[in-house]
């Protein structure tokens, strides 16, 4: 093959949904130890609500191609074997497009029992709830959590790994959501309401780990639910997305707060989660993805964890995704399908 026509998504800018743009790009034969991949789902999560609003902490100069993840099918490779395999990647950006050209040593298998819909709700959600819950706070069986966003695209997949491995989970969202994250297995508590006074009544003696991704001012309220040898895992700053002015502050406070809390001698700790961390040693880092992605595919296979696919639009239609995906009244990811 000598080129391939990709459709893409672009953001151009600080835009409302309805700005995005459906462009046309020609992409060259793989080179090597390069794999073009047809892309047949990727997913609207809150990175890229954030990068609409310019409010990612680390996101590319304007105009470019969203699209922080994706699952797809290998059309053209240095290395013939790829081809025809199923695959996702972590792409940060570029995943909203029909085709695109990966790194293979990037690319993870998918198992053909799980759809492509299905398993992009996994990729970056399903690493992130994975790392939080066993690579940094280590939960163990019998204990309870808080998760905020029990409802979201991590916050259900969260939920449903740690009920897998015999965690109590109580489940924060609105009450729009309550069936549907008791149905996943936690215990529903109102966000609207008085959180902590909902959260002792649950625990007395406060909860083993609390993963937040809201930030703001209810980090305290957070830290502070904590049972002795508790841990609060924070990944986002979701309560400041609109405010103006530098993206990084809001960021560099909340890592500010936490550094100062774990020198309290509370025995407590607190941490902040980054999915890129540790990438400058990219060998290791491709590891760890892989082998924690194969474990949460596996359970997905298995039956353990159910899909929360919040609605599957088509990739031309991205501007609906994202407003749907920012409304709010959504459970679960809302997923880009091919035509």
């Amino acid at each position: 093959m000598n080129t391939t026509t990709a459709t893409e998504i672009v953001l151009p800018g600080r835009v409302d949904p309805s700005g995005l743009l459906v462009t046309q790009r020609e992409l060259p034969a793989p080179g090597p130890g390069r794999a073009l991949v047809r892309v047949d789902a990727s997913g609207v999560s809150f990175a890229e609500q954030q990068m609409r609003r310019g409010k990612y902490y680390d996101q590319p100069p304007f105009p470019f191609v969203p699209g922080y993840d994706l699952v797809g099918t290998v059309i053209a490779a240095d290395d013939a074997t790829l081809i025809g395999q199923r695959v996702a990647a972590l792409t940060k950006t570029g995943g909203w497009s029909s085709h695109v050209d990966l790194d293979a040593a990037d690319l993870i298998p998918v198992p053909d029992s799980v759809t492509a819909a299905d398993a992009e709700t996994f990729v970056v959600n399903g690493i992130t709830a994975w790392q939080m819950l066993h690579r940094v706070a280590g939960v163990r069986p019998g204990a309870t959590i808080l998760v905020h966003g029990a409802n979201g695209g991590v916050g259900s997949t969260l939920v449903q790994l740690a009920r897998a491995a015999g965690i109590h989970v109580i489940g924060t969202a609105s009450a729009r959501h309550a069936d549907a994250v008791a149905a996943l297995g936690a215990t529903w508590i109102d966000y609207r309401g008085d959180v902590p006074q909902q959260v002792r009544a649950i625990a007395p003696h406060g909860v083993d780990a609390v993963f937040d991704h809201v930030g703001g001012p209810g980090i305290a309220d957070s830290f502070g639910l904590l049972a002795d040898g508790g841990t609060l895992v924070s990944y986002g700053t979701a309560a400041t997305k609109n405010d103006e002015g530098d993206s990084r502050l809001p960021v560099l406070k909340l890592l500010a707060r936490l550094l100062w809390w774990n020198t309290l001698p509370n025995k407590r700790s607190a941490h902040f989660y980054n999915l890129w961390a540790g990438k400058r040693n990219l060998t290791r880092f491709r590891a760890r993805i892989a082998e924690d992605l194969a474990q949460v595919f596996a359970l997905a296979a298995a039956g353990t964890l159910t899909a929360q696919v919040a609605a599957r639009i088509p990739l031309t239609d991205a501007a609906r995704a994202m407003e749907l995906a920012e409304s709010g009244t959504v459970t679960g990811k809302v997923v880009l399908v091919s035509a």
